[in-house]
């Protein structure tokens, strides 16, 4: 699998979903083509996904939020007879790389995560009508939804057997939402997973799997009513007309380098590292009217887009790059004022509400990123207000202090504002500064009295918003040693520390949907009884068990 992927979909070519709008509802139907996996040596069969299916899935949510703004209600359902999900495709996992099948977990678990927020947010809910079987990841995209329903037919079922069949836990938050979201008590959950066939009807809604089982003959009928009734019941905000999400304009170098408009890639290949620079807008933004009628073109929207796919193509396509460095450049007064906007506006224009979320959605997927993570804040950034969150994602920034010899750009500087107080917290429910200082809350409070300022590198240090600050003699030589001290790190310890790292504080369900993976399912996808030559994966379909080292370890 060395091919590059590809993020960006075209909706009028989508191979897996078929999507229909009628007024505030939308019908989703999942209808994977079987011969249009990502790679050759499997088929999709039974409506099962590899990572191109969640692609195009993950650019429909995006889609319905910022196109089809007047939607309210999507209802997911199957678009093929007797079946609604098996999964993740089992073939496809049994021959991807490792890396591979960890960055598919993650990148479907942030697509569920989306779509669970987006009736939470933004009033847009997910109602799921399983009619069939549905299995394994299958039921985790189910149980992502607000509410699931299930016919009373005999045959549909919900099932998580990943552990009797395949020696591998449900990859993306299936147990957590089990026991977390669904409050299923935990010897029925025992159950329930190590069940191969699943559980139907009355069973499950009185497990409390599912939220509605409902007679065939009235299923239509009931997933209408139900769909009606989210609609009725949603807060979405008002809107006439949504914006389109054209192509990205980007470019690749001979050298792998990524060029957007206000975004840049650029990678040192001797020390593993990528310099990501997102550059400031270069105009105001005037008004609300204004940021509908730029659409896309809008810098606010334009660079989140691109630096989302800036993330996901570095995550899938460069794997040996280690150490992602973080720079930005531009005027700090127009980040502001651009912002500034969307803070205004955000509970009266679902498109100020709808960047800003996504936004929010784009820093954590900086979060969850197994990468090391640096800020360089240098003369002529912008790290102000929503730029600024970067700043406080990573695992350390260093901070250039007062002028440097040749260089007429501004002295390097923070400034905070009031989306760095709440507008973007993590998955832990803070702000990156609450988690920051958590032992110091005192310290985020004297940091919301200087919003506005500009923070240079004396001051900035002494509130504790940057690891390192130095002067023209360090800055080179500091900033190289650690990128070279990173590079010569095990790649696995560094995962393991700074996952650890990022998120103290409280735990929620999202925190322990990705702490879980990066722990167990990291390391039960390289278990010779999941992927061994003997084990269940490899084995599945040819009717011969796996064969497991039956120690604990």
């Amino acid at each position: 699998m060395t091919q590059r992927i590809d993020f960006q979909v075209d909706p009028n070519h989508y191979r897996h979903w078929r999507v229909t709008y009628e007024g505030d509802i939308a019908q989703l139907y999942m209808d994977v083509d079987e011969k249009g996996g990502l790679f050759e040596g499997y088929e999709l069969k039974l409506n099962s996904y590899d990572l191109g299916v969640d692609i195009e899935l993950a650019d429909v949510v995006q889609r319905m939020r910022f196109e089809h703004p007047q939607i309210k209600t999507v209802v997911l359902q199957s678009g093929k007879e007797r079946v609604f999900c098996a999964g993740a495709n089992i073939r496809m996992l049994g021959v991807a790389a490792h890396a591979h099948k960890v960055n598919f977990c993650k990148f479907t678990n942030e697509t569920r995560n989306t779509f669970e927020a987006a009736g939470r947010e933004s009033g847009q809910h997910y109602i799921c009508a399983v009619k069939g079987a549905c299995a394994g990841g299958g039921y985790e995209l189910a149980l992502a939804c607000d509410h699931i329903l299930l016919p009373d037919d005999g045959a549909s079922n919900v099932a998580l057997p990943e552990v009797p069949l395949l020696a591998v836990l449900p990859g993306t938050g299936g147990l957590t939402r089990v026991t977390d979201k669904r409050k299923v008590r935990r010897d029925i959950a025992d159950v329930f997973c190590s069940l191969e066939e699943g559980v139907r009807g009355r069973k499950a809604l009185d497990w409390h799997l599912v939220d509605e089982v409902v007679p065939t003959s009235r299923f239509a009928e009931s997933v209408a009513a139900r769909a009606r009734q989210f609609a009725d019941q949603s807060n979405r905000l008002a809107a006439h007309g949504g914006v389109s999400l054209t192509p990205l304009q980007r470019s690749f170098g001979a050298d792998g380098s990524v060029t957007y408009s206000s975004v840049e890639v650029s990678f040192d290949r001797q020390t593993r590292v990528a310099t990501i620079t997102v550059h400031g807008p270069q105009m105001p933004l005037e008004s609300v009217a204004q940021l509908h009628e730029q659409g896309a073109a809008a810098w606010v929207l334009r660079a989140t887009r691109e630096l989302d796919d800036a993330i996901l193509h570095l995550r899938l396509n460069e794997l040996e790059t280690g150490v992602w460095a973080f720079r930005t450049q531009g005027d700090a007064e127009l980040v502001m004022q651009n912002e500034a906007v969307l803070l205004a506006h955000q509970n009266e224009d679902w498109l100020c509400r709808e960047i800003l979320l996504y936004w929010k959605r784009v820093l954590k997927r900086i979060d969850v990123t197994s990468r090391s993570l640096v800020a360089l804040i240098e003369p002529g950034s912008c790290f102000a207000g929503m730029l600024a969150e970067i700043a406080f994602s990573v695992d350390r920034s260093y901070m250039a202090e007062g002028d440097f010899e040749g260089d007429n750009r501004p002295a390097a500087a923070l400034h905070l504002t009031a989306s760095n107080f709440g507008t973007f917290p993590m998955a832990n429910d803070l702000t990156r500064l609450q988690t920051r200082f958590l032992g110091d809350p005192e310290k985020v409070e004297a940091a919301a009295a200087r919003k506005g300022e500009p923070l240079e590198a004396v001051d900035a240090n002494e509130m504790g918003l940057v690891t390192f600050c130095l002067d023209d003699i360090d800055w080179a030589d500091e900033v190289r040693i650690f990128l070279e001290e990173r590079a010569s790190f095990s790649p696995d310890a560094m995962t393991g520390m700074e996952a650890n790292l990022r998120f103290p504080g409280p735990e929620t369900m999202e925190t322990r949907i990705f702490g879980r993976l990066t722990a167990w399912q990291n390391w039960i996808f390289q278990r010779p009884n999941a992927v061994g030559e003997k084990g269940a994966l490899k084995r599945y379909g040819s009717g011969v068990r796996g064969e497991y080292d039956l120690r604990r370890v």
